[in-house]
């Protein structure tokens, strides 16, 4: 599980990726709000933990940009400001926990645990790569909030590779999954879908979505 730690001192911050380290999360790190918007819309993380005041951008501002666009990663605000009126800004600017500086690590752990857990919980019918989404229950894909139609087939395929998100499938293992007879997936057949499938989301995303890995199959990629 990949954690973005946003923290201007370089000592606390060096500290909670070692900390945080030691309990099985890999954790990036970066010091101002500029640099974790570019991070995040270079990766994708299960949870934030994010300092109040920062360089360049503060850390409400960037919770408030992150909700604005429609980013539902979890936000843990760890930071010295603890007046009522912080934390209320806090959690108002969208963060889903608030915790005060000096902290015990444990308990800063535990809330992470949670917040990953809970996520995971509202999740439970969805995909989710970056800024791709299905809602595997409702049928819907989408790019940042906005809707890509697909045929009943290329959702199929889509559902499959977004499963194994960087893996790479082969045409054999996508057909396992995506088709009820595989009599009716031929090479061709499974080709041509594919090409559609890429071409739509390229239309929506700008992107290259699918990624074609030649001789070995398909990937999503990450």
């Amino acid at each position: 599980m990949r954690l973005l730690v946003v923290e201007d001192s370089k000592v606390l911050a060096s500290a909670l990726a070692e900390g945080l380290q030691r309990r099985g999360f890999v954790v990036d790190v970066c010091e101002d709000g500029e640099s974790a918007l570019s991070m995040l819309a270079e990766t994708t993380y299960v949870a934030m933990i994010l300092d109040h005041g920062l360089p360049k951008m503060s850390g409400l501002d960037l919770c408030r940009t992150l909700r604005r666009v429609g980013k539902k990663l979890p936000i843990l605000f760890l930071t010295a400001r603890d007046t009522v009126d912080d934390r209320v800004a806090g959690l108002n600017a969208g963060a889903d926990d608030y915790l005060v500086k000096p902290f015990a690590f444990e308990e800063l752990v535990a809330r992470v645990h949670a917040l990953v857990r809970r996520e995971a919980q509202h999740r439970g019918s969805e995909l989710r790569v970056g800024d791709l989404a299905i809602d595997c229950v409702a049928g819907v894909v989408r790019y940042a909030e906005q809707v890509v139609m697909l045929s009943a087939k290329e959702l199929k395929i889509l559902i499959v590779l977004m499963r194994y998100p960087g893996r790479i499938l082969s045409q054999i293992q996508i057909v396992e999954q995506a088709w009820t007879q595989q009599s009716d997936a031929s090479p061709e057949v499974v080709r041509a879908h594919i090409k559609n499938l890429r071409r739509k989301l390229r239309e929506e995303t700008s992107r290259e979505i699918v990624e074609t890995v030649y001789g070995l199959g398909y990937r999503i990629a990450i």
